[in-house]
C-alpha cells in the first residue's frame, strides 16, 4: 500500500493551501515536510527534488510533483472531484481559474508595502464582490443545485469554499449580498471531511502573520 503524501513547503498557507484543501476535502490524509530555512530549500532543489527548482512540491504515487495546478489536477482527478466528462472539466477549470485569480489577491496582500494595502484591501473587496462572487451566485441560481457543475462536489466548489473564507478575513460581511452563496458555504462547510479540516487542530494554516513573512522572506530571498 502506498504511504500518505507528502507535502513540502513552509508552515503557511501560500500556495501549497489549496493542495491541503483539496487532499483533506478528498478524505485523504497527508504528512508535511515543512521548509524552516534557506538551506532546507537548497537540500530540494540540490538532491533533484524539485523540476523547476520550486515549491510546492508533493510526493505522491511515486512522483514528486511541482506546479500547483498540476498537482491539483491530479488530485481533482484521482479522487473524482474532476467532473464526469470534458464540457464539466472545462466548467470546473473556469471556476476554479476565477478564485485563483482573487486568492492569488488575497495571498499577496500581507506582502505588500503598508502605504498601497489599504488600495489593495478595496480592490479585491470590489472584485470579489463585482467580478467572481456574482459569477458563482449566478451559476447556483441559474441550475439551481447545490453545488457548480454536474449537481456534485467536485474541485471547484471545495475552491470556491476557500476563496470564500479568505475574502471574509478581508470582509466578514463580504457574502450580505450574495444569499444562494451563503447557503452554499453553510453546506460545504458541513460536509464531514471539510467540516473535519475547519476543525481547530488540523493541517489548515491560519492566516498569514508578520512573523510567517519574515520566514517567507528569509527562505526565498523576497
Amino acid at each position: 500500500m502506498a504511504g500518505k503524501p507528502k507535502l513540502h513547503y513552509t508552515n503557511g498557507r501560500g500556495k501549497m493551501e489549496s493542495i491541503r484543501w483539496l487532499l483533506a476535502a478528498a478524505g485523504v490524509e497527508f504528512e508535511e515536510e515543512f521548509i524552516e530555512t534557506k538551506e532546507d530549500l537548497e537540500k530540494l532543489r540540490n538532491d533533484g527534488s524539485l523540476l523547476f527548482q520550486q515549491v510546492p512540491m508533493v510526493e505522491m504515487d511515486g512522483m514528486k510533483m511541482v506546479q500547483t495546478r498540476a498537482i491539483l489536477s491530479y488530485i481533482a482527478a484521482k479522487y473524482n472531484l474532476y467532473g464526469k466528462d470534458l464540457k464539466e472539466r472545462a466548467w470546473i477549470d473556469m471556476y476554479v481559474e476565477g478564485t485563483t485569480d482573487l486568492m492569488g489577491m488575497i495571498m499577496h496582500l500581507p506582502f505588500q508595502p503598508a502605504d498601497v494595502k489599504e488600495k489593495n484591501l478595496a480592490l479585491i473587496i470590489e472584485r470579489a464582490t463585482t467580478r467572481y462572487f456574482p459569477v458563482y451566485e449566478k451559476a447556483l441560481k441559474d441550475h439551481g443545485h447545490d453545488y457548480l457543475v454536474g449537481n456534485k462536489l467536485s474541485w471547484a466548489d471545495i475552491h470556491l469554499l476557500e476563496a470564500i473564507l479568505m475574502a471574509e478575513e478581508c470582509k466578514p460581511d463580504i457574502l450580505s449580498a450574495f444569499p444562494l452563496l451563503q447557503a452554499f458555504k453553510g453546506r460545504t462547510s458541513n460536509i464531514p471531511t471539510i467540516k473535519k479540516f475547519l476543525q481547530p487542530g488540523s493541517q489548515r494554516k491560519p492566516p498569514t502573520d508578520e512573523k510567517s513573512i519574515a520566514v517567507v522572506r528569509k527562505i526565498f530571498n523576497i
